[in-house]
């Protein structure tokens, strides 16, 4: 029996993939003829990559904008931007599985266009709130003893968050499920597509905050906060019109696997079977019988629970059966792996370059060093392609987990290399004052001796020790993920800049793995799972993501100063090689199983 009959007995739920080369010869003539340009135009794939240029950046911008909203907002500190990123993420990591059930049991169009329209309002929203804040803030301020200062940042921080969600439910719906279908379920498109998204996603990440950062520079934060109202405004409809084009224009998208109707009759029964009945089928075992009486206690014992307990014992089931089908896939050692790349400071987030920063980079060496690394993101995505077509799927997977592992050797390196400020002894010594009662508790000479080690190995930004944590505005120059200075000296030049040059030479170079290795995984679930299960597996892998990242900012919590941050690196490279390691295993397994089937 042909994949595709199976497909249509177990309710479309396994399709079969083609070869890249199925087409190849329809394509090449479709490309020589007459308008073939202007039929690519008007064709899914552009109307889809327009789409997510205009989302991508918007959403960069936003997500660049709100940070610096809430630093100016609370005196120019980091307590609301922390806020801000521990609901976002924790929301996220809690109601994951739940935005993708929602993403599967609704039909494409209509999961789109709400997503679209919720993450757009929510964002015009918030932005008119901030507008309002920051034009009568001091009259604010004034109101309710300050609790409507209150009440206005928590309405930002809400909506900002309700936008986030809506973003994460529209990106696995046209990233994640769209493309596989546009491309007609062609392994050699589907790549295509993802890399091209994924070039996009790269050259946004740079310039739409640049972009926005510039109007907040030259001009002020509510004409910043007006250009992004006006930009979602315009962005709303050409993407609803575009999404909506697409999918009139290819017919798969509105056949979705059926079962919608016995799925609602196991939420309404307080239990979500679907997924234990599909990955069965996928199979091709039979799921057990359920006893009849165990099912009536079930009933009984849902029904005389309020109605608020019901619908909160089927969320929690929902999301109970969305870990368990994500631990089901055969694919879920190479999620866990990407995910584990999520605990890392090796990146051009704000840790790093700030703690480069402290080192004596400065700001314009920053922002070009930043320029490198999106353009060997790039080549990345073009080795994807290219070693996908050569060697296969799981063994680009494999070579690009050895090279991301190999040029981060140089950032271990930089830990022991000559200006590095990492000094074990200080983190004894902290142990030691730490767990001390008193201070006469060390000794005068090693009390002078810590004290001149403490001097060696800081590098402080300079003034007094009342300096308020962000200068002038007139001197501010918005990046991607830090924020950069003009009149403000940056730090004391180390003895030796060979650690940091080792560092940041590791991780630019390791970009070109990394995002081959994601672009590998991301076509791995897109391929492995179940089409009536992309989204809540989806949803799951972005709760672990956020998860992952999370552990990142707790290590920089608990070890914040310069001279700890190579300790940060050494363990960031232990949880990327854990993932690698992860991603090896199943690499292994699936080619002993791909073995088997030739063998048979």
């Amino acid at each position: 029996m042909s994949l595709r009959a199976e497909a249509s007995e177990s309710g479309g739920v396994v399709v079969e993939y083609e070869s890249e080369d199925v087409r190849e010869p329809s394509i090449k003539r479709s490309r020589s003829q007459p308008g073939s340009a202007l039929i690519y135009l008007r064709g899914p794939k552009f109307l889809i990559y327009v789409s997510g240029a205009l989302s991508m950046w918007g959403d960069r911008m936003w997500h660049f904008a709100i940070s610096v909203f809430l630093i100016e907002l609370y005196g120019r500190n980091l307590l609301l931007t922390a806020v801000f990123g521990l609901v976002v993420a924790g929301s996220v990591l809690l109601v994951g599985a739940l935005i993708g059930d929602w993403v599967d049991r609704n039909p494409r169009n209509k999961v789109a266009h709400a997503s679209l329209f919720i993450q757009n309002v929510s964002v015009t929203v918030c932005s008119i709130v901030l507008m309002l804040v920051f034009s009568y803030k001091q009259w604010i301020e004034q109101i309710w003893d300050g609790w409507l200062t209150v009440v206005c940042y928590t309405v930002v921080i809400v909506l900002a968050d309700v936008a986030n969600l809506a973003s994460t439910a529209l990106t696995i719906a046209i990233q994640r499920d769209w493309i596989v279908v546009i491309t007609g379920y062609n392994r050699g498109h589907l790549a295509g597509m993802n890399a091209t998204m994924r070039r996009i996603d790269q050259v946004t990440n740079i310039l739409a905050p640049l972009a926005v950062g510039q109007v907040m520079t030259l001009a002020s934060n509510v004409v910043g906060c007006g250009f992004i109202l006006g930009w979602n405004v315009v962005s709303l409809i050409v993407e609803f019109f575009f999404l909506s084009r697409v999918y009139r224009i290819v017919p798969a998208l509105s056949v979705k696997p059926p079962g919608a109707d016995v799925e609602e009759a196991c939420l309404q029964g307080g239990a979500r079977r679907r997924t234990h009945v599909t990955s069965s089928r996928a199979r091709g075992t039979q799921a057990p019988p359920e006893d009849p009486s165990e099912r009536s206690l079930s009933l009984k014992a849902v029904a005389g629970l309020p109605l608020c307990f019901q619908r909160l014992r089927q969320l929690l089931s929902t999301c109970r059966d969305g870990w368990t089908a994500y631990y089901q896939q055969d694919v879920f050692l190479a999620g866990m792996g990407l995910a584990f790349l999520y605990t890392t400071v090796l990146g051009f987030d704000c840790i790093t370059t700030g703690y480069a920063y402290t080192q004596g980079i400065s700001g314009s060496l920053l922002s070009l060093l930043m320029g490198v690394s999106a353009i060997t993101g790039l080549m990345g995505t073009v080795m994807f392609t290219k070693l996908r077509k050569a060697y296969g799927l799981v063994n680009t997977g494999v070579i690009s987990s050895c090279l991301h592992l190999g040029c981060l050797l140089l950032c271990v390196c930089s830990v022991f290399a000559p200006g590095s400020p990492m000094d074990l002894r200080l983190l004894m010594a902290y142990a030691d004052n730490s767990s001390a009662s008193s201070p006469a508790a060390s000794a005068p000479g090693d009390g002078g001796r810590m004290a001149s080690q403490r001097e060696k190995h800081s590098y402080p930004l300079g003034g007094g020790s009342n300096q308020p944590l962000l200068p002038d505005r007139s001197s501010i120059h918005w990046t991607n993920n830090t924020v950069l200075f003009d009149n403000v000296p940056s730090g004391t030049a180390p003895e030796s800049y060979v650690s940091i040059i080792l560092l940041f030479l590791g991780v630019i170079t390791a970009r070109v793995g990394l995002w081959s290795f994601d672009l590998t995984v991301t076509q791995l679930l897109q391929e492995s799972i179940c089409e009536s299960e992309r989204g809540v597996v989806n949803g799951v892998q972005s709760s672990m993501n956020y998860l992952m990242d999370l552990l990142h900012f707790i290590m920089v919590i608990a070890a914040p100063q310069p001279q700890h941050f190579g300790i940060l690196v050494i363990i960031s490279v232990l949880f990327i090689t854990a993932g690698h390691t992860m991603y090896f295993l199943y690499a292994r397994k699936a080619k002993r199983k791909s073995r088997q089937r030739r063998d048979t």
